[in-house]
């Protein structure tokens, strides 16, 4: 097997803002594999938050593409796994380019390799858009903290597009802000559900006063409203609050789930911060009949960064799967998403395709 980078510049459509940071760009390196005329993709990108630079997402790739050597063929890679201490999300886009080969050379989409993979023969559809077939679900969409008569222009502006989910960035200076930023979506595209994400900005004192105003505005559940790192006060606040808690920041690997299942109503699952879709599914199993729900998101990336999980999208509660909605350009194609439905391809592997080229360098 041959491994191939390519590195790319993400611009967002417009700067997203969120509590602790605001976002403009990003840079993504493509994986690709290549066996027996066949190529499978999957895709990494820089996180500031979780301490990933283009250079070191550059290097760790470089050099699981070299240790792709060791094996014959993409199966025996996923199977066997490829050794070394790697960061979960180039764990997850190593995943993806094996499942994509795989997919194609078997001549089956991926959700199909991960139904085996769990022993699931038919798909679920908890508050999904799913019917029996390719997984797809109703995607939340990401309103930034910005002011609240620009909030309501773009949720109503989504509501005519299809979308009935909205999730909305808090964690203002002025916590008033924030309560003003929903009151204006809420009145702007009435009928849909909202969810809000202070990420980790308030304290406890703050989201006890806070969380019943929101249940009184029709908040349907709020994300990691507490700084992360102290999963016991999150689990202390769920069991308090009027609203379903949902743990992001303090739910990054299986062993942080485990120690909230059943202690929170949900877990945002991320394939860039757990490892991949198989560690998603290890995830998706340990709360299942826990009471805590899953919930899928992502990082802002491409379509080909998203398409892995909207693989797995049916088996979710909540589906932020929005990333390349936010996008200036995005360079592939093949999940959908402006109407509100992110859907899986019955094509084989990913489903997806490239429209444009970058730079690329042989590993």
């Amino acid at each position: 097997m041959k491994a191939t980078l390519r590195t790319v510049r993400l611009a967002l459509a417009e700067p997203l803002r969120i509590s602790r940071s605001t976002m403009t760009a990003r840079d993504a390196v493509w994986f690709t594999v290549e066996h027996e005329g066949l190529t499978g993709h999957g895709e990494a990108v820089t996180s500031v938050y979780y301490g990933l630079n283009t250079t070191e997402l550059e290097r760790q790739l470089y050099e699981a593409g070299l240790a792709l050597g060791h094996f014959g063929d993409p199966e025996s890679a996923l199977r066997e796994g490829l050794a070394g201490d790697r960061p979960p999300t180039v764990t997850a886009a190593i995943e993806a380019a094996l499942l994509d080969l795989c997919g194609k050379q078997s001549g089956v989409p991926v959700h199909r390799l991960l139904d085996a993979k769990s022993a699931r023969t038919t798909p679920s559809t908890p508050g999904g858009a799913s019917a029996p077939g390719a997984p797809s679900a109703r995607t939340a969409r990401t309103i930034g903290i910005v002011p609240a008569e620009r909030a309501a222009e773009q949720a109503r502006s989504l509501a005519d597009s299809g979308f009935t989910v909205i999730k909305v960035k808090a964690g203002a200076p002025d916590p008033e802000d924030d309560l003003d930023r929903i009151r204006a979506i809420a009145s702007a595209a009435p009928r849909s559900r909202l969810l809000l994400d202070p990420n980790g900005a308030w304290t406890s004192t703050q989201a006890m006063q806070l969380l019943p105003r929101y249940a009184e505005l029709g908040v349907e559940a709020v994300e990691q409203p507490l700084a992360p790192g102290d999963p016991e006060a999150l689990a202390w606040l769920a069991e308090r609050s009027p609203l379903p808690l949902i743990a992001d920041e303090d739910a990054v690997t299986y062993e942080d789930v485990r120690r909230l299942a059943g202690r929170v109503h949900g877990v945002n699952v991320k394939l860039a911060k757990c490892g991949g879709p198989y560690a998603a599914l290890r995830i998706a199993e340990l709360i299942e009949g826990s009471g805590t729900g899953l919930m899928l998101g992502c990082l802002t990336a491409s379509t080909l960064g998203l398409a892995p999980a909207v693989h797995l999208a049916d088996r979710a509660r909540w589906a932020d799967l929005d990333g390349h909605l936010l996008l200036a350009d995005d360079p592939w194609t093949g999940i959908g998403g402006a109407d509100g439905v992110v859907r899986a391809s019955d094509l084989p592997g990913l489903g997806v395709r490239e429209r444009r080229v970058g730079r690329e360098d042989a590993a």
